[in-house]
């Protein structure tokens, strides 16, 4: 199936149909905490206003630390998909009466007008008092697409047509070493089959067929992972690092196609801008290498093939993609109504394709934009992220999340 050349000037239109935020007590919450939220607004206050219908309870009569639900049901357009209808769900706990650290499961569905289809289920669970850290990662997807061809210098008048399905299976397990520090072993599964290119021949096909030859291909293996996180908060960040390697050799003992080994690099820091205001400069470098081997085209480093399709803002996922990604970004975050119902951002990022990790010479791919900030819940204080980003050579696009982007 053919997928026609998305018009990239379209912009993204995101229509809020229903909005729910729901809180079940279970255990005492802090009272510092309580009288926070209480100062806060989100869309349900709204509707409470307008309505006169409690859609949640006031946060001083709370009694549990969760669960926080958000459901959002919206339709919007990407560069990629054209018109999306979509269901995105957050749900958020604490584990304890610390309330160290929230965790969060997000499940989401989507489907496009191209007729792809995709489900996620991402989780982030603290135990034992956040000693414990279960990190997971699931998806489907049936998506019939487009992709370029490898390196910077790919031209966007000729994109190659492809279509297959995927399975994404990542489940990591981290123990925690000393304060904020912990070590994890992981699984990690990518599973690309029926997978089908509809081109003329040409550079963009053969690399393409060169590195993903037949229709299917398997990516298994274990992953050593190393981690410090200090947030309070990882869906809405205002202070701390965030600081992520993993090294994860693919071995055909369990089931991967090749031996290859790729390096994942990644760091985030946030730092309250000016130190008395909740307004916050976030800044995050994301560095995938490939170690050695030959990976699978459909699983090497590109534009959105991080964890959660965010980086490039800027560029349709899969416009750019290499043996190597180089990242890095950064985003000011900034109130606009006292109470935290509205905010915006500012952000610029970079890219880098080298062939190898250590190349010096090399094109670096600029975007950069700006975004609005819609607080969905402000007990988790989620937001409705909605971006418009800008890169060279005439991409422009809307970008939408359910909490920050990093």
């Amino acid at each position: 199936m053919k997928v026609s050349r998305i018009d990239i000037s379209a912009f993204l239109i995101i229509m809020i149909l229903t909005s729910f935020d729901i809180i079940l007590p279970q255990i005492p919450s802090i009272s510092a905490k309580d009288s926070l939220d209480a100062r806060q607004k989100d869309i349900s206050d709204i509707f409470d206003g307008l309505f006169n219908q409690k859609l949640h309870k006031d946060t001083v009569t709370l009694t549990g630390n969760g669960p926080f639900i958000s459901v959002l049901p919206a339709v919007g357009y990407s560069m990629h998909t054209g018109i999306i209808g979509a269901l995105v769900t957050s749900t958020s706990f604490y584990t304890d009466n610390t309330r160290n650290r929230i965790s969060r499961i997000l499940v989401n569905g989507y489907y496009s007008q191209f007729h792809q289809y995709w489900f996620t289920a991402i989780s982030n669970i603290f135990l034992e008092k956040s000693n414990l850290h279960l990190a997971g990662d699931v998806r489907y997807y049936k998506f019939p697409t487009q992709t370029y061809g490898l390196g910077p210098d790919t031209p966007v008048s000729n994109p190659l047509q492809i279509d297959y399905s995927y399975l994404k299976l990542n489940q990591t397990v981290f123990r925690e070493i000393t304060s904020n520090f912990y070590l994890g072993l992981g699984y990690n599964l990518d599973y690309h089959w029926n997978v089908r290119v509809d081109s003329v021949r040409g550079s963009e096909l053969d690399q393409f067929v060169n590195n993903q030859p037949g229709n299917q291909s398997v990516s298994s293996g274990l992953s050593i992972n190393l981690l410090y996180d200090n947030r309070e908060n990882a869906i809405n960040p205002r202070n701390g690092i965030y600081a992520n390697v993993q090294l994860r050799p693919n071995m055909t003992i369990f089931g991967s196609d090749k031996n290859w080994q790729s390096l994942l690099i990644e760091i985030r820091h946030y730092v309250k801008l000016p130190a008395a205001s909740q307004n916050v400069l976030a800044l995050w470098s994301y560095n995938d290498i490939t170690l050695g081997g030959k990976p699978p085209y459909l699983d090497l480093p590109g534009i959105g093939n991080d964890d959660y399709s965010n980086t490039g803002r800027g560029y349709a996922s899969g416009r750019y993609t290499g043996r190597n990604l180089i990242y890095m970004e950064t985003e000011y975050r900034f109130q606009i109504t006292k109470h935290g119902l509205l905010g915006g951002v500012m952000f610029v990022n970079a890219e880098m394709l080298p062939e190898k990790y250590a190349e010096k010479k090399t094109e670096v791919i600029p975007a950069g934009g700006i975004g609005l900030r819609i607080k969905l819940n402000k007990h988790s204080d989620t937001n409705l992220s909605i971006d418009y980003g800008f890169g060279v050579r005439g991409s422009r696009g809307f970008f939408f999340n359910m909490g920050e982007v990093f």
